[in-house]
This record gives C-alpha cells, sequence and structure tokens, in this order.
C-alpha cells in the first residue's frame, strides 16, 4: 500500500464509520516507523479488515513529552463484520505481533492502534469508551481523519471532523508528511 491517501471517504456512510488510528514513534525491528505502520495497515486486512479509506502519515512531536521522539500518525476507515471490543483485541494483538512493549504511560512505542469510533455507538462498553475519550483533542487523530473524512461527524458532539481539527489542542504541531517519512 502506498502512504499516499486512497479511496477518500467522501460518498460513504460516514454514520457506520470504523474508524482505527495508527501512531508510532519507536522503529522497533523495521527499518522506519513508517514500514512498521504499513505492515500494520497490511496485518489489519490479512485479519479479515477491509481498508476503505486511508490518511497520508503525520508527523508530530511526542506528547506529552517532546524530548521523546517524534510520532508518524495516520488514520484508516475499515470495514468489519467483528464487534467493537473483538476488534479492540485484535487491534491489541497486532501490536504486540508487531513488537509493542508496554512500558510506561505515554512512553515511544513501535505501533499504537486506537478504535476511534464504531459507528455512532456511545458509552462505555465494558472498559471499552467510545467514540475515543480524547481522539477529538488531537490534531494527530482528527487531521488525518478530516484528510479522509471531513464530514464525518463525532457521535457524542455532532462535530465534523474538519470543525475538529480546526480546534484541536494537542498535538498542534502535526502536519503531512512527504514520501520519505522516518
Amino acid at each position: 500500500m502506498s502512504s499516499q491517501k486512497s479511496d477518500p471517504a467522501g460518498n460513504r456512510d460516514l454514520a457506520n464509520a470504523v474508524i482505527v488510528a495508527l501512531g508510532a514513534n519507536d522503529k522497533g525491528k523495521f527499518v522506519s516507523c513508517k514500514q512498521g505502520l504499513e505492515e500494520a495497515l497490511a496485518q489489519l486486512q490479512l485479519a479479515g479488515l477491509k481498508i476503505v479509506a486511508r490518511s497520508s502519515w503525520w508527523q508530530s512531536a511526542a506528547w506529552p513529552d517532546p524530548s521523546d521522539p517524534p510520532f508518524l500518525n495516520g488514520v484508516a476507515i475499515v470495514e468489519t463484520e467483528l464487534e467493537p471490543k473483538a476488534l479492540m483485541q485484535l487491534l491489541s494483538r497486532i501490536e504486540d505481533a508487531l513488537g509493542r512493549v508496554r512500558s510506561v504511560r505515554n512512553a515511544p512505542r513501535t505501533l499504537d492502534l486506537d478504535l476511534i469510533a464504531y459507528g455512532r455507538i456511545s458509552g462505555d462498553l465494558d472498559g471499552l469508551y467510545l467514540p475515543h475519550p480524547r481522539a477529538s483533542e488531537r490534531l494527530f487523530v482528527m487531521g488525518p481523519l478530516a484528510e479522509i473524512a471531513p464530514e464525518w461527524r463525532h457521535p457524542d458532539s455532532g462535530d465534523t471532523a474538519r470543525d475538529l481539527a480546526m480546534r484541536a489542542s494537542v498535538g498542534m504541531d502535526a502536519a503531512p508528511v512527504g514520501q520519505g517519512a522516518f
């Protein structure tokens, strides 16, 4: 898969969109963070998810500690038959398989896969909170989402991805990067 946008979601039913955010700031066993993120997308497909749209990769300083290596982030809209909890378990298994080591909160990581939204579901699903409780504040999530689905509406606030990206307060340096991104 190339790192360019593919199949923008403009004509899709965004009310039912399943949105996964991807991020990394430690290349681990890969040549680059980009290669690790591309492999994560490939693993999603191998697990039976259909990637219907994906953003370009965005770079931002690490948060909350900008002295850590910078992050590479992106967003994918997927189709799946998995229920939200099963999808979250799959994302965790892919993180583990690709070398994610959980140490301290917000430590550098080879892969971070977050379930941002699952259609219009809102609330606590036995410890899984949907939509992701902090995603709407993060430019490194809302920027890539606005790139592929600017009219997606947050299940709780009703705000569009475009509006949320413009109002984001975390990761304000996030911006799309070129082909050679780390």
